[in-house]
């Protein structure tokens, strides 16, 4: 069901009033969270004379090779300049996310800013903060809904190549490499018609999967060889990993990502889930099949949320007590996991 409001927004775009423009998305973006920021970026320097993309913290080094990421601003590292943009702004577009937490510490100056604030998001319970809305939590990535704004709003002549590379690497990345469920008919028509628009799929995917190092490799057999337990009962994968752990595969940003995916690989696995100690909190992947809520049992015991079969959460617990706490309540869901 998509939620649009920008009638207004994009008469102002077209009459060139407006000047001045920050594009974020949450922390720690991943690659629907970059191609967004990115390919909207592309776009709206045709209609606006400064364009400034900014992200909460760092992010995957697989990313870096997106058209425009050199202009990237990392607020933990530019956290003056970015502060001014925000203030300064006559519209502040956030992607890939709805609630203003996901921005950390940037959450407050945008919330301060009196920019005219936009949301584009495919995340379920939406936050009411934005003045402008375009949302539809049926949307397989946040780069499907970029394009469709560009394209119903604008005309699809718009999407040039380095849009199209952007936007294709979200969709490609939001849904597994087209192999989860959020992937309908209209999810790969979109990706021939981003293959149209100059986006080469075969680059694109080795940029995104083919660049990993020795030590992540390492991590993922270590983690599936002596850190996956399984609740054969509850039909649950699981795998916790320590700061000891970390330190000792070099873990660096992005290297965990995809991980969690691997439980829901063996027969029988309904729920797989990732756990890992960062220090500042215990943070949490959830993934499941069919029509199990993993985003339910996120957001009731562990701050989180997200979509049905893909959702995050966290703790301030010890991690051994987040893992014991996990075990216990996983038990509530055991007639729904069966069931799949």
């Amino acid at each position: 069901m998509l939620i649009n409001n920008t009638a207004p927004l994009v008469q102002l775009l077209n009459e060139r009033k407006i000047n001045s423009v920050v594009i974020t998305t949450h922390h720690k973006p991943d690659g629907d969270a970059m191609g967004s920021i990115l390919g909207l970026w592309g776009f709206l320097r045709e209609f606006v004379s400064d364009v400034v993309v900014c992200t909460p913290t760092d992010y995957a080094e697989n990313l870096f090779w997106l058209p425009g990421n050199e202009y990237v601003l990392d607020f933990e590292k530019s956290a003056n300049e970015v502060a001014q943009k925000v203030a300064h702004a006559d519209a502040i577009f956030c992607l890939d996310f709805n609630r203003l937490s996901r921005i950390n510490q940037l959450g407050d100056l945008v919330r301060d800013s009196k920019a005219t604030k936009v949301m584009m998001d495919h995340h379920l319970e939406p936050e009411s903060f934005s003045h402008y809305t375009y949302w539809d939590y049926e949307a397989s990535s946040t780069c499907e809904l970029v394009y469709q704004w560009i394209a119903n709003e604008f005309g699809a002549d718009h999407v040039t190549p380095s849009i199209a590379t952007c936007l294709y690497t979200g969709l490609m990345t939001d849904t597994g490499n087209f192999q989860h469920n959020n992937t309908k008919p209209a999810t790969l028509r979109l990706a021939a018609d981003l293959m149209e628009h100059g986006a080469d799929h075969l680059t694109i995917h080795a940029n995104i999967y083919d660049v990993f190092s020795l030590d992540r490799s390492r991590l993922f057999g270590y983690s599936l060889y002596k850190k996956l337990e399984i609740i054969p009962e509850c039909k649950t994968a699981l795998i916790y990993l320590d700061r000891d752990e970390l330190k000792a595969f070099h873990v660096q940003t992005g290297d965990t990502e995809g991980l969690v995916n691997f439980g829901l690989g063996l027969k029988n696995i309904v729920l797989s889930v990732l756990i890992i100690d960062r220090t500042e909190r215990i943070k949490m992947s959830f993934r499941s099949k069919g029509d199990f809520p993993a985003n339910e049992l996120a957001g009731k015991y562990f701050e989180g949320g997200g979509h049905r079969n893909a959702a995050g959460g966290q703790s301030t617990d010890t991690l051994e007590a987040t893992v014991e706490k996990f075990k216990r309540v996983v038990w509530e869901y055991q007639e729904q996991l069966l069931a799949v």
